[in-house]
């Protein structure tokens, strides 16, 4: 497996090097998936993306100054996407509660059904007999990335070919995704399934991956399932009602402080920390929170390491807490003598079930927790109520109000 260094400067640097392949070339070629090695036209941006160490409004800027925003444009669609699929997160949570507690269930089912057992055990290692799935699913492990139209391939199989539960599915991406987000990564696997597009499940077509592999791999029709339903049923009632995402707490500059910086915004230097009374900074490591089972050491390394390099760029020593008992922030914040601890937002996932279960002993403390939100959010996140179209009708005007339409 390549390292990547998972630091802001390479992921700037990467930046700077895809910039002239954001126009016509990605949009030819994204869905091409050629192997491993020879993926040129996707950016390999997403792990730094994830965390912030690039921020999506420096990547659409990046593409349309080089491109403008004809060109540019697939680039971007694909940008506003991971907007997207965080916003409507954001305003639907008990989506979230669900894919949560029926992991869980379903992991508990797996200890007592034997043949499930195997059979997971087998899909995850990469030997059920399917060429391309196999791959997938040691490409995955090996090197923490799959290619956007192979985990669309790879979820349609698990789901509709193999007949296996599709949180656990979601939870082996979970596990080994570098670049794996709780709101892309549920909700892929939710729209696949027919559950996101209520009774639109995606199904992989032996002709598609043959064309879009160029050929490495050609399974016949017969290897997958054609007769494909969707799992619509399974959750009666329809979609839970749209919510309004929760308001955070704006910082009190005046309020002694220390500040937290998770895997969800590794740029704690853009709202200018130091404007606060800060009386610390803690990193807190939670790579392990993404699932009840073993988070693959590279996610972790990567994770820590992104952590280390938001530390070092503020100047400042910092504390590591490790994202055990909830409570432990509390006592960690008052040995600091702060009143206030402020991060950058943290939206739906397994960081912020952390921070809301560590709440009770913040307030028994005195401590209030408080976030900063990027502008990039506070654009998107209102269009995310409903279908994706809603949004791709706004994106002139997002990218107005984010000041990228100037020349």
């Amino acid at each position: 497996m390549n390292q990547l260094e998972p630091t802001r400067a390479t992921g700037e640097a990467r930046l700077a090097a895809f910039a002239p392949r954001m126009g016509a070339a990605y949009a030819r070629g994204r869905n091409t998936d050629p192997g491993p090695g020879a993926r040129h036209d996707v950016s390999g941006l997403s792990p730094y993306i994830r965390r912030r160490l690039v921020l999506e409004r420096d990547a659409a800027a990046a593409a349309l100054r080089a491109h403008g925003p004809q060109q540019a444009g697939k680039f971007i669609e694909e940008l506003i996407w991971r907007g997207y699929f965080k916003g409507w997160l954001e305003h639907r949570p008990q989506v979230w509660a669900s894919y949560r507690d029926g992991l869980r269930a379903d992991l508990d089912a797996l200890e007592t059904n034997r043949p499930l057992q195997h059979a997971v055990a087998r899909a995850e290692a990469g030997q059920t007999g399917l060429a391309c799935f196999d791959a997938w699913a040691v490409e995955l492990v090996d090197n923490g990335h799959l290619h956007n139209h192979a985990r669309m391939w790879f979820a349609s199989i698990w789901i509709f070919t193999l007949g296996l539960p599709w949180r656990v599915g979601a939870d082996f991406f979970m596990r080994h995704l570098l670049d794996g987000d709780p709101a892309s990564n549920t909700l892929g696997w939710r729209w696949v399934a027919g559950l996101h597009t209520r009774g639109k499940p995606y199904a992989a077509q032996a002709d598609n991956i043959t064309r879009f592999t160029n050929g490495r791999f050609a399974p016949r029709a017969g290897d997958l399932a054609t007769d494909v339903i969707g799992l619509h049923d399974l959750e009666p009632g329809g979609l839970p009602p749209v919510l309004s995402p929760r308001s955070p707490r704006a910082p009190d500059p005046a309020l002694p402080s220390v500040l937290l910086l998770t895997e969800e915004d590794c740029r704690p230097e853009d709202f200018a920390p130091h404007a606060l009374d800060l009386r610390g900074v803690l990193t807190l490591h939670g790579s392990h929170l993404r699932s009840p089972r073993a988070v693959a050491k590279a996610v972790s390394r990567f994770g820590d390491g992104a952590l280390a390099d938001a530390a070092a760029r503020l100047g400042r020593p910092g504390g590591r807490l490790s994202a055990g008992r909830p409570a432990d922030l509390a006592r960690h914040a008052a040995r600091l003598g702060a009143c206030q601890i402020v991060t950058p937002y943290v939206p739906r996932g397994p960081v912020q079930d952390w921070l809301d279960a560590a709440d009770p002993a913040l307030t028994a403390a005195g401590i209030t927790l408080a976030e900063w939100q990027r502008d990039w959010d506070r654009l998107i996140w209102p269009h995310c109520t409903a279908g994706f179209f809603k949004i791709k009708r706004a994106i002139p005007d997002i990218l107005h109000r984010a000041g990228l339409d100037q020349p």
